[in-house]
């Protein structure tokens, strides 16, 4: 039997025991109250905040000269392409002529009186002049393609002796013969039997002297002998003529004049044995400088004068230069003849008419300020045209930091170091390389270096900048 006063101890320490639990309890269930109202789930957490302030993308406000430009395709090229021509002349008749002789290849230099190519047997040459050869030069001639021959000659030390500077004589037919000679080469007669012609002339002269020889023996009456002087000054002058007639002639078909020397050849089209084609090899003279392609909007903008900047993509060199003519075409005029109004003598007006059609090139000629070396002969380059310059520095911005605003005006947004966000009013000007000059409207003040908002980035830092 537990004793009184030991049962009621118990029942103290038990009922202590239940309220210490009861109250234990009850902080459990306060503390986790407390920490629910506090900690969230990430899923909880990220749809209390609701979307993330998107990331700002800067760009600076430079003080610069501004430039628009246009870019197009070019290729190095010389002054002037002539393009040879088989000589049809040279072969049997009823044959096709054939390259007989091929001593050049592509990216050869070409000198004053060397024989380019050699077709049927006959030799085709560049002799210096700017005139071409449009016709056969033989005695009697006269003009100023005769002077250009003798010139030439002249400089190759083949002297037209007593010949007037413009008429073609014996003496620039002698010349002529000789140059043949110094090339390897018999030069054509002027007709096919002067030789016969020659040598008739020669037994009438013959005749004529023994006539007047015999006269004179004779003592015969002065009428026979004035007669028989005339004749044989006659039979003289006939041979003079005839040995004229089997001298040295110059067809039209083997020579070629080219304006400046060295020359160099850009292509051959056939090698020894094959047919020769219309045109067996181009060949390039003076200044090396590039050419273009516009299309008929492209021409528009373009005009001489303009500055260039000139890139060979290939091999990395870098030339500057000024456009100096625009001339129409109807295909890639690169490389041909006759295409460029420089080269025509024409002065063009880059104003996009004559050959500004749907499916029709322009094409640009652009000098260099510096020499081209001839190893770029053919290179694409690129071309960036200079179409219109601030001249002066000016504030520019990227196009994409330029908005309108409600009232229709153009505004900026600058964003300030601290955060702060301020909108100018601008003036938008000369456009070009995708940036825009800007002039501050009013009171608005805009300045070197300002920070100008381009746009958002929401996967990028904070003020990042959009310009870098």
């Amino acid at each position: 039997m537990i004793p009184e006063g030991a049962a009621g101890s118990a029942l103290v320490r038990s009922k202590r025991l239940l309220v210490a639990v009861v109250i234990g309890a009850l902080a459990m269930v306060g503390v986790g109250f407390a920490l629910s109202t506090v900690i969230k789930s990430p899923a909880q957490a990220a749809a209390d905040a609701g979307a993330p302030e998107p990331d700002v993308l800067t760009a600076v406000v430079e003080h610069r000269e501004l430039r628009a430009s246009l870019v197009v395709r070019g290729q190095v090229a010389a002054e002037r392409s002539v393009m040879v021509s088989a000589a049809a002349g040279s072969a049997a008749e009823g044959s096709s002529p054939l390259i007989t002789k091929a001593p050049l290849r592509g990216g050869d230099k070409v000198t004053s009186g060397q024989v380019l190519i050699e077709i049927s047997g006959r030799p085709v040459f560049a002799l210096p002049g700017a005139l071409p050869a449009y016709r056969d030069l033989k005695p009697g001639a006269d003009g100023a393609d005769v002077a250009q021959l003798q010139k030439a000659l002249t400089q190759l030390g083949f002297s037209s002796g007593t010949d007037g500077r413009d008429e073609f004589g014996a003496g620039t037919q002698s010349a002529l013969s000789a140059f043949y000679q110094s090339i390897g080469y018999d030069a054509r007669p002027v007709t096919d039997d002067g030789e016969s012609q020659v040598q008739a002339a020669e037994a009438a002269v013959t005749d004529a002297t023994r006539a007047l020889q015999d006269i004179r023996s004779g003592k015969g009456e002065g009428t026979a002998v004035a007669r028989a002087e005339e004749d044989l000054a006659l039979a003289e002058e006939h041979l003079a003529d005839a040995r004229l007639q089997a001298g040295a002639m110059l067809p039209a078909a083997e020579v070629v004049f080219l304006d400046h020397f060295p020359a160099r050849v850009e292509t051959v089209a056939a090698g020894v044995g094959d047919r020769a084609p219309g045109s067996v090899m181009t060949l390039s003279s003076g200044a090396l400088g590039v050419r273009g392609t516009l299309t008929p909007s492209q021409r528009k903008m373009v005009r001489p004068g303009q500055k260039v900047d000139i890139l060979a993509e290939a091999t990395g060199d870098e030339f500057s230069g000024t456009t100096v003519s625009v001339g129409d075409g109807t295909r890639d005029p690169v490389g041909e003849q006759d295409l460029s109004a420089a080269e025509k003598g024409e002065e063009s007006t880059g104003e996009g008419t004559g050959g500004d059609t749907a499916d029709g090139f322009s094409v640009l000629a652009v000098k260099t300020d510096e020499r081209i070396d001839a190893s770029l002969v053919g290179q694409e380059v690129r071309l960036t045209i200079e179409i219109k310059s601030s001249e002066d520095k000016v504030l520019v911005v990227p196009f994409s930091a330029v908005s309108a605003a409600a009232d229709g005006s153009t505004v900026v947004t600058v964003l300030a170091d601290d955060g702060e966000r301020r909108r100018v009013r601008v003036r938008p000007g000369l456009e070009g390389d995708g940036s825009v000059q800007v002039t501050p409207v009013g009171k608005d003040g805009l300045a070197e270096g300002d920070r100008l908002i381009v746009g958002t980035d929401s996967d990028g830092p904070s003020g990042q900048d959009a310009a870098e």
